[in-house]
């Protein structure tokens, strides 16, 4: 994890100086920093970044657009940082593919465990699902090795945040999981009541991997209990398994 190539997005150089320094004591070196949302974007393409903080208010354009040109780039975790608290604006967030959102002032420390957090758990799906099957639902296909989602025939950009969450279902299909249930089991920690981000993440699925998203048959709600990944009969993946992320 110490290797992981992280990209700062921030106008503000203090900012990113101090974020830099902390990340350092905790041995991520590997550090590269952007002012401008042009900046950014040739540095991802450049860099490869594992894990992406971005500003949503840039000199040069909104760190929303950002997000989303970066999205078709990579699918690595991206952090907003941004004064802007309301729900609204993270949901924004959140539709547009970011897996974080922390808002200004904040406490150092507090960023950099999240962001070593994210790293831990990005890497160890990874390394996890090196030998695990494709999941194949007949409309789509998850490619659990190479990290890649295949909606028919087609390969779409997965963000990882929702990649895990698919992943998980896939592992664990036609068991009904509530919100809280899916936020431990995936972004690992307690949801405290956090129900937006779980929602925001099935919608993004469902017009991923549903032909009619608004009338789901794989991805599909039991009202008043949660969600559930239905496995379509005469396709067997990998039954009997259990997973957390």
């Amino acid at each position: 994890m110490n290797n992981a190539r992280l990209l700062l997005i921030d106008d503000e150089e203090a900012i990113l100086k101090l974020l830099e320094a902390a990340l350092n004591k905790e041995g991520l070196h590997n550090i590269h920093t952007a002012t401008t949302a042009a900046e950014g974007r040739r540095l991802c393409r450049q860099v490869s970044p594992d894990l992406i903080v971005i500003d949503v208010m840039l000199p040069d354009g909104d760190g929303l657009e950002l997000c989303r040109d970066i999205r078709q780039l990579t699918a690595a975790p991206i952090f907003f940082l941004t004064a802007r608290s309301g729900d609204l604006d993270k949901l924004s967030g959140f539709t547009l593919g970011a897996d974080d959102y922390i808002t200004k002032p904040f406490m150092t420390l507090e960023v950099v465990a999240r962001i070593k957090a994210h790293l831990r758990r990005h890497f160890r799906v990874m390394e996890e699902i090196q030998e695990e099957p494709v999941y194949d639902f007949g409309h789509f296909q998850v490619q659990s090795d190479s990290g890649t989602l295949i909606v028919a025939g087609i390969p779409v950009v997965c963000p990882a945040k929702e990649f895990h969450l698919l992943l998980f279902l896939c592992r664990n299909t036609n068991h009904i999981f509530s919100k809280n249930q899916l936020y431990e089991h995936v972004w690992g920690e307690e949801s405290m009541g956090d129900d937006h981000t779980v929602m925001v993440h099935i919608r993004r699925l469902r017009e991923k991997i549903e032909p009619e998203p608004g009338s789901p048959r794989y991805l599909v709600t039991h009202r008043g209990l949660g969600y559930k990944l239905i496995q379509p009969v005469g396709l067997i993946n990998q039954a009997g398994r259990t997973h957390g992320l």
